[in-house]
């Protein structure tokens, strides 16, 4: 669905800050823009066979939502800290997972292959088809807003950065895109200081839609391109904004969706016109009642 871009509800700021809430998606997530994009562009004798993917819950809703439509066998690969509410959503969408720890789905995900599971892999960040679904994103923004001064985009693979910077590069130059993380798994932000592919220290946090120790390294060249930076916002920054979200515009977003919003009301981004890209509200109902209480 073409999702709304609304202001903010936060007079105690002079800048204007939007939020573009794709949270309001069928899955609540911005994956569904590329899912559907990659079963349309996909050889349908492949797919017709099955498919599988590696995704922490949001990709994994995108794809097991489309193969429902097309009735289609779907299997996802699925890390083990992958939030209940996101498995849960997987099975009542028909696909099945697969639970694995964290560096066997990150090897399915750069290898495109898990032994004993057949079908055609959807790449949930890397292929051109993905991006450009996200990349609708952009277009939607500038009919609504035509004049944008930055776009911050959480930072998870990089396809939802990559595709709105393209198609924003495109259509207004003018307007900058920065890439958001959490700082507790930033190396996007790490490879931007060091001017070259960085590893970092993970730290799990309920932050969970975004945020690894490593970047794909096809994704790292088109960061280089296309985004003007990075920013980081802390676990306890993105908890406020979270609950500023909920309080202030009733918008319930998970942990990676709220990151924008936490850099936006800090001192990193200078300009007055600001949108976030809420790219999703997949939380926990107990992990969401613990933030709200603070």
């Amino acid at each position: 669905m073409r999702t709304p871009l609304v202001r903010l509800n936060y007079p105690e700021s002079s800048r204007e800050i939007y939020l573009k809430l794709e949270s309001l998606q069928p899955i609540a997530s911005f994956k569904l823009r590329g899912a559907i994009n990659a079963f349309r562009l996909a050889p349908p004798e492949e797919i017709a066979k099955g498919v599988f993917t590696a995704s922490a819950g949001n990709w994994a809703q995108g794809i097991a939502w489309v193969a429902r439509e097309k009735n289609i066998p779907c299997t996802i690969i699925v890390p083990d800290h992958a939030p209940k509410t996101k498995l849960a959503a997987i099975e009542r969408l028909g696909a099945r997972h697969i639970d694995v720890p964290y560096d066997a789905w990150w090897q399915c995900m750069t290898e495109r292959r898990f032994d004993g599971v057949k079908g055609f892999f959807l790449h949930p960040v890397e292929d051109e088809p993905v991006m450009a679904g996200s990349g609708t994103i952009a277009l939607e923004i500038l009919e609504d807003l035509p004049d944008p001064d930055v776009v911050l985009v959480p930072w998870g693979g990089g396809g939802l950065s990559s595709g709105i910077a393209s198609g924003l590069a495109q259509l207004r130059p003018e307007t900058r895109v920065y890439a958001v993380e959490v700082e507790t798994a930033a190396p996007l932000s790490a490879s931007f200081s060091a001017g070259e592919m960085t590893e970092v220290e993970r730290k799990p946090s309920f932050v969970d839609g975004i945020g690894s120790g490593s970047l794909l390294p096809k994704m790292w060249p088109l960061a280089q391109e296309l985004l003007k930076g990075a920013f980081t916002a802390s676990v306890p920054d993105v908890e406020r904004a979270l609950r500023l979200l909920v309080e202030r515009n009733r918008v319930v977003a998970e942990g990676a969706g709220a990151v924008p919003v936490a850099v936006a009301l800090g001192d990193k981004v200078e300009d007055d016109k600001i949108v976030c890209i809420v790219s999703g509200g997949n939380i926990d109902t107990e992990v969401l009642l613990k933030v709200l209480e603070g």
